[in-house]
């Protein structure tokens, strides 16, 4: 068999520079995909209407219909706060950490304590500012961009095993049947598919 010929120092590195671009290209899209859900569960913003208005949502969630701010902070509020508890609660304890009575299990299980413990091996702190707990599923998706955008794919794989995978299913499933708008219905469509793959 005979030995492949020597590549000259400029063609290596011309391989290794776009074979180096690709994976910052994949690393990227899968870090801004992340990133993206993340924002699109936090409560609804004027810039979220105005990226979506905008068509740049429709890469990830394909055509949406026109949003207006009010109408989905209404629907927001009415699928994930409630007044007098939200159909669709945004926590993983609450679906993990439910007995076999309960619909729901209480928030700040020991759900959220695994989790939690994730964020501290890489030296994630909760935010100040941030009000959502620690297993909400935005907070759980951007530590999920974060280890992706730092080139952890295997603890990332590892992490969406262990938590995301384990209960987003039933989130997705509870907003699609409840909610009344489309975006809603898109964003549980495409965190299904994101989360599985």
């Amino acid at each position: 068999m005979s030995e492949p010929a020597a590549q000259s120092p400029s063609e290596g590195d011309k391989k290794h520079e776009e074979h180096a671009a690709a994976g910052d290209a994949f690393e990227s899209a899968r870090t801004a995909t992340y990133a993206v859900l993340a924002a699109c569960w936090r409560e609804p913003t004027e810039r979220l209407v105005e990226v979506a208005n905008d068509g740049e949502l429709s890469a990830l969630f394909g055509p949406l219909e026109s949003l207006e701010l009010h109408a989905l902070r209404s629907e927001y509020a009415r699928l994930f706060i409630g007044p007098a508890g939200p159909p669709c609660p945004p926590y993983e304890s609450v679906y993990r950490d439910k007995t076999d009575d309960d619909e729901f299990g209480e928030v700040l299980g020991p759900a959220t304590t695994a989790v939690e413990r994730w964020y501290q091996a890489f030296g994630v702190e909760h935010r100040p500012e941030q009000r959502d707990l620690p297993d909400h599923v935005a907070t759980e998706l951007e530590f999920c961009a974060h280890l992706a955008e730092h080139g952890r794919d295997d603890r990332l794989d590892q992490f969406r095993d262990e938590h995301l995978t384990q209960w987003v299913d039933d989130l997705c499933d509870r907003v699609e049947a409840e909610t009344r708008s489309p975006f809603y219905a898109a964003l549980a469509r495409t965190t299904r598919e994101v989360v599985k793959n």
